[in-house]
């Protein structure tokens, strides 16, 4: 009898060993989060129209866009905000496509917009700063062009503002269009689009909306943020040497001004569905050498322990970088155990165990951003039925782990730039540094 009992206890044990991490971290913040996110949406309040709205200038900063930047205008022509008040400044990036002449045509079939092009250095950043001091509304606005806004964005951004004059900057809710998801004929491509789609949703309906009730919002989205304008032209404008500009403005904002950074989670922007694994690879490492690049700027001096509890965007920026080797350890690692002498059962068991909290821990997040799509009942329903989503969610970012340790390492080690090596590309080096290497070793032997 003793010898089951320690036998038990050992196996507990184990399991918390390997539990306790991801249970602490993520488990229980998510179940906290998920509760007090309730209690807001009770308490919140609807916004109250100003008696005269403000000017609006949007900002498109366009590169070989042509097949999307008319759909983009097209939706800010449909929006439900006062067409005379919005300045659409359409900044182009050395295109060499056809997207001044579907800025024409947008100009030909809007004709109650005021649209205007104009040509500018290379680079996303340089676009943008271009068009910020051309621009002439109160309000500041960037969309990407590969996608479109939900009608009611622009006013709920706008109300956001005029209803919280303490915030300076906010960040709208990105989500992937659902029927280009829909047309998709590829099942595998289908199925990631879908679990991106989910991820969309739960980091920013869930994630972002508990940073904001905290004033912790970590980066504002490239693809749909906004400034008053009086706060953007204190900045240093857009940092043209890094390829995360969205993440140093943020910084910009909170570390060089002070400033308030809030999130509206009824300002919805739709953006393309990923269109496959390498696209996946390239992006998420590209994000992960953005967030390195602006984190070394700002906060290199300042990487200790006493502010990593006294500072919440070094503690963020700590967790999320230094844990990406522990969340590899119990995905992958765990399973090495096995050729170490544990027992298959027991370590088959923990790894069950483990992504049953990950589905627990996607269940939380997916209950809270359905919550917050009550205004937006078509919305609603598509993400209703993406919950079959919640068993593969925990194996998509297990992949996304996998891409940001990958894009750590490439960012200590290569010069940055907006297209890094394609997921193949770097295999194939690979294969020929195993093949390289195991031939020096034949020759050695001989």
């Amino acid at each position: 009898m003793a010898l089951y009992i320690h036998q038990f206890i050992y196996q507990i044990g184990f399991w918390f060993t390997w539990l306790l991490i991801p249970i602490v971290v993520e488990i229980l913040p998510a179940s906290q989060h998920a509760f007090r996110l309730q209690r807001t949406i009770k308490s919140s309040q609807a916004y109250q129209v100003p008696l005269k709205l403000p000017m609006i200038s949007i900002v498109l900063p366009v590169y070989n866009s042509g097949d999307t930047l008319y759909h983009c205008i097209a939706s800010i022509a449909a929006s439900s905000y006062p067409k005379a008040l919005i300045q659409i400044i359409v900044a182009n990036n050395h295109s060499t496509d056809n997207s001044f002449q579907v800025f024409h045509q947008a100009q030909a079939d809007f004709p109650e917009l005021r649209l205007q092009w104009m040509n500018t250095d290379a680079g996303k950043a340089r676009a943008l700063n271009a068009a910020i001091y051309n621009s002439m509304g109160s309000y500041i606005m960037n969309l990407d062009t590969d996608g479109w806004l939900e009608p009611s964005a622009l006013s709920n951004m706008v109300l956001y503002f005029e209803n919280n004059k303490q915030v300076d900057a906010a960040t709208g809710t990105i989500l992937t269009q659902k029927s280009a998801i829909e047309g998709t004929q590829n099942k595998c491509l289908k199925l990631l689009q879908r679990n991106e789609y989910v991820e969309y949703a739960q980091a920013f309906l869930s994630g972002r909306s508990i940073e904001n009730q905290n004033d912790r919002l970590f980066t504002m989205s490239g693809a749909f943020s906004a400034f008053r304008r009086e706060v953007l032209v204190q900045t240093y404008m857009y940092n043209v040497d890094t390829i995360g500009e969205d993440t140093d403005m943020t910084f910009q904002l909170r570390y060089r001004l002070g400033k308030r950074i809030g999130f509206v989670v009824d300002a919805i922007f739709y953006v393309e569905p990923i269109s496959g694994l390498e696209a996946l690879y390239l992006q998420r490492q590209r994000w992960q050498r953005g967030q390195i690049e602006v984190a070394q700027n700002f906060l290199q001096q300042k990487l200790n322990l006493y502010q990593f509890f006294s500072h919440f965007m070094i503690g963020r920026l700590m967790v999320d970088h230094t844990f990406v080797f522990p969340r590899l350890i119990w995905m992958i690692g765990l399973g090495m155990l096995v050729y170490l002498g544990y027992s298959p059962v027991v370590v088959g068991l923990s790894l069950m165990m483990m992504y049953l909290l990950y589905v627990v821990f996607g269940f939380l997040n997916y209950w809270s951003a359905l919550q917050l799509l009550a205004k937006f009942e078509t919305e609603r329903r598509y993400y209703l039925k993406q919950w079959p989503m919640l068993l593969t969610l925990p194996l998509y970012n297990g992949l996304n782990t996998v891409i940001r340790l990958v894009g750590i390492i490439n960012a200590t080690t290569t010069r940055a730039n907006w297209q890094t090596k394609k997921f193949s590309t770097e295999m194939a080096e690979i294969r020929a540094i195993i093949r390289s290497d195991f031939r020096l070793t034949k020759k050695e032997k001989k």
